[in-house]
């Protein structure tokens, strides 16, 4: 759209993006959205960088500023620029910073159910491998590693929410014994900083600092998480003791097979809702299926719907069984969980072992330099 003012020979384009930001926002996948953000927000920067004013972005110049209705357009244009960079960013990054734990915390109050199963699993079907590594034993309110491994080949591409094939996420929660908590930055060692790379992890709640989560986050790069922790001391905290604790994990990589409200998602099989003949299929301008199949008794006719992604198994035609899949398990993901033990370690009863330690390789010394002084003894008395 171009808009053209007296005693002026610039035209600028006046900006209009908003309902084609928001239909963006629609086309692209959780995976692409925050490329969005960028648009928006930069292009005022962009404008600038290339030596024009904000007046001259919006299209406008000094003989227009002399007017009030060009100064409520002008006023007007700015806060609507804003709002929808404000939205965007709200729709975009948070969404995509929480994308995994926020349904489980949504859902859930604990992520451990009382039976020992982690709730992921109730949205992440297929069961993977996931290992934790961790210090046999740690001092009192000290910082270590927690070393989570998700592993999976990194060749593999999974399909995501519009159908396209893309590289794995990767998500972890580890449940910590209460008292133990992420340790604040100016605790954390530049080694274990250079581990942790750009990860940035959060509390499951406020009020449970020891249940940490974190993803989705690129699997290619961050296939192994290290949580910095940091243990407590039971001088300040009365309801810590020095025991062996338990800690808990679960990894996942890929996206999830059901969502919150029980519904597919498109990594999943689609079967059969009925049994019949296949009479005609569909394919959806956007990707996807409509396959009809037809009651051969009663002549009854259902349509399943095929989100894109799976790959179709039928054909027109085909005589098919209630249930049976009608497309591919697109699935190349799963979630998995472990356990660990920790020891949180007295540092008197330490102590108290090395000097027992001591003591007990000095007796040994002075056993033996006893008995090298016996044996003289005994020689000597033998000569005579």
């Amino acid at each position: 759209m171009i808009k053209e003012y007296p005693e002026t020979h610039l035209q600028k384009p006046r900006i209009e993006i908003y309902k084609e930001t928001i239909q963006l926002i629609k086309m692209h996948n959780e995976d692409r959205i925050h490329t969005i953000l960028h648009f928006s927000t930069n292009i005022i920067c962009f404008g600038i960088l290339s030596g024009y004013s904000i007046l001259e972005i919006f299209g406008i110049n000094d003989w227009t500023m002399q007017t009030k209705n060009t100064f409520s357009w002008i006023k007007k244009e700015i806060t609507r620029s804003i709002s929808v960079s404000l939205m965007i960013y709200i729709l975009t990054q948070a969404p995509l910073s929480n994308a995994y734990p926020i349904f489980a915390q949504q859902g859930y109050e604990n992520p451990r159910e009382a039976t020992g199963r982690i709730v992921c699993a109730n949205c992440h079907l297929a069961n993977k491998p996931v290992d934790i590594e961790v210090p046999q034993a740690v001092l009192p309110d000290t910082v270590f590693e927690a070393v989570v491994r998700i592993p999976y080949d990194l060749q593999l591409k999974q399909v995501l929410a519009n159908g396209k094939k893309g590289a794995l996420n990767v998500g972890a929660v580890l449940i910590l014994p209460e008292g133990f908590e992420l340790a604040p930055p100016d605790r954390i060692s530049p080694e274990i900083k250079e581990k942790i790379g750009n990860l940035s992890f959060q509390s499951y709640r406020p009020t449970k600092k020891n249940i940490l989560v974190i993803g989705p986050v690129p699997g290619q790069k961050y296939s192994e998480i290290t949580f910095p922790i940091l243990s407590p001391d039971p001088a300040t905290k009365k309801d810590v003791h020095f025991l062996k604790y338990p800690i808990y994990v679960g990894g996942n990589r890929g996206r999830g097979q059901i969502y919150p409200d029980g519904s597919k998602s498109n990594n999943n099989v689609y079967n059969a809702t009925a049994a019949g003949i296949v009479s005609k299929i569909i394919r959806k301008e956007k990707g996807g299926y409509e396959i009809t199949i037809a009651d051969a008794s009663d002549g009854r006719q259902v349509v399943d719907i095929i989100p894109p992604g799976p790959e179709l198994l039928v054909s027109e035609g085909e005589s098919i069984k209630l249930d049976q899949p009608l497309t591919s398990n697109p699935n190349v993901g799963g979630f998995g969980q472990g356990d660990a033990e920790i020891v949180l370690q007295d540092p008197l009863r330490v102590q108290g072992l090395l000097l027992f330690l001591a003591s007990v390789i000095l007796a040994q010394i002075f056993l033996v330099l006893k008995k090298k002084q016996f044996e003289k003894v005994q020689l000597s008395e033998m000569n005579f």
